[in-house]
């Protein structure tokens, strides 16, 4: 990636254009895809971040126009974000719920970033000064909370379909590597009798076959109480059960909006931080970086400060 940099060696924040609604006719969907681009206003060799919304309480933040924080932060350090609506948004009411995969559309939700990457010309023709700027060769997924669990399985975590039981495998293998911010643990014993009831694909989840590179990043304090009976730690099991190369990146003092990360000010963030906020930024960034260009030292220099502070925000675990 071309971004300039700091004296830290960390790339220096750049200005960021966003550009949405784009509009992807997509006949075989209830709705047309409708996604949101923002990316720096020069440079060339863009990384590009799939990044999928969470559920939550508010009517837009689950939405293209959600994850302002973590947009603004990703695209100034030099990567092209890309953030669909998916058929569970809240903007959209409550649709096609005569699906399979209603009404979380966990199936349509992977399918979304799948197409986004299918269809990567039509957003450069709609977005033209993205044209010939994109690194079609490094590209990561994130997510929070439903979006972590979207990006799992675009990294290799598997399910077991509970309309016909058949394993599912919904792996792309043009992403390189991922982000889980808050994401969903394990199933079975670990989720609440009415998450077992009412969503039950999330009771076979498997990360036994999620090889990518991925940084979990789990809230020390979100104990997630209406989906999970083993509290916080159910959120760092992507990290755990799943096989490196990984990262675990634990926020201390953090809940589910992990200080903020949907959106500014928003109502429904309990742990409101906009220190937290900044520094999940950072080291996301930071760790992208150097999961899409391993000879990039920026995640190595990113884990040696947040060690040196002697009064850090979170602490990160590797294997």
């Amino acid at each position: 990636m071309n971004a300039p940099t700091c004296a830290s060696g960390a790339p220096a924040p750049v200005p960021a254009l966003s550009v949405g609604p784009v509009v992807l006719p997509t006949p075989d969907r209830a709705v047309d895809l409708q996604v949101r681009v923002t990316a720096p206003v020069t440079g060339g060799a863009l990384p590009i971040v799939l990044l999928s919304h969470g559920q939550g309480h508010s009517h837009h933040l689950s939405s293209l126009n959600g994850y302002a924080p973590l947009v603004h932060a990703w695209a100034a350090h030099g990567f092209a974000v890309i953030q669909p609506t998916h058929l569970s948004s809240t903007t959209l009411g409550h649709l096609d719920l005569d699906a399979p995969d209603a009404p979380l559309h966990w199936r349509s939700r992977a399918a979304d970033m799948t197409r986004l990457l299918d269809r990567l010309d039509e957003i450069e023709a709609a977005v033209p000064v993205l044209r010939d700027r994109l690194d079609r060769g490094k590209v990561a997924v994130a997510g929070h909370s439903m979006g972590g669990h979207t990006a799992s399985l675009l990294l290799g975590a598997r399910l077991t379909d509970p309309h016909d039981g058949a394993e599912v495998d919904l792996t792309d293998p043009r992403i390189g590597a991922g982000v889980l911010l808050a994401a969903p643990g394990r199933g079975g014993a670990a989720l609440v009798e009415a998450v077992a009831r009412n969503w039950p694909f999330l009771a076979t989840t498997d990360f036994s076959a999620m090889s990518a590179p991925a940084l979990v990043v789990a809230g020390e304090k979100d104990t997630s109480g209406h989906l999970t009976t083993r509290g916080a730690e159910w959120h760092a099991d992507p990290y755990h059960l799943a096989p490196g190369p990984k990262s675990l990146l634990t926020l201390f003092d953090a809940e589910h909006g992990l200080g903020g990360i949907s959106g500014y000010d928003v109502a429904e963030t309990t742990d409101e931080n906009p220190e937290r906020v900044a520094a999940i930024g950072r080291l996301t960034s930071a760790y992208l970086r150097t999961a899409l260009d391993p000879g990039d030292p920026a995640w190595q220099a990113a884990r040696d400060a947040l060690a040196a502070d002697p009064h850090p925000l979170g602490s990160v675990t590797s294997k």
